[in-house]
């Protein structure tokens, strides 16, 4: 690896400046500081397996924080930032709909938290498909799939940052 490819730096910064970009990765702060205390990385697959364990572990307090950076399904995220960027692109097949803004609502009053999604490569129909089948699911089953949605978001913006 080069002395200049972001894993390179990401092994270098000072944790200030590495957990900003970590975060435009994962919003959750223990997620971020549990990366910053594994380094070093060898390779992205490295970093893409310790940060699976990581997010696996998480109390769902860590997972809410996570959350919390997230837009609705069918919201344009907005801002400058990466994070901004790659919420954008992910959900660029989301138009929004009063079926999506409906569905929306119904959700977050059911589980008290956005609706999570990889929504990469996804069309707006297969995300409120999603969305409905999912409002189905107990709270403890919802916790787990919310959790493996955010472990692929992040597998895809830590490749997006890092690779």
């Amino acid at each position: 690896m080069s002395d200049d490819s972001p894993l390179d730096r990401l092994n270098a910064e000072e944790p200030a400046a590495a957990e900003h970009d970590l975060l435009a990765c994962c919003a959750s702060r223990r997620w971020a500081d549990e990366i910053l205390a594994r380094r070093p990385y060898h390779d992205l697959a490295q970093l893409r397996g310790v940060s699976e364990q990581i997010l696996r572990a998480l109390d769902w307090t860590d997972v809410e924080h996570a959350l919390a950076a997230h837009p609705r399904i069918g919201e344009r995220a907005t801002g400058p930032g990466p994070e901004a960027a790659w919420s954008r692109e992910e959900q660029a097949g989301a138009a929004p709909s009063e079926d999506l803004v409906a569905g929306n609502v119904a959700y977050e009053e059911r589980f008290g938290h956005v609706f999570l999604i990889c929504a990469t490569g996804l069309t707006g129909e297969e995300m409120l498909d999603a969305l409905r089948t999912r409002l189905g699911n107990d709270p403890v089953t919802e916790q787990d799939v919310v959790r493996e949605e955010l472990r692929k978001i992040v597998d895809l913006r830590l490749g997006k940052a890092f690779g």
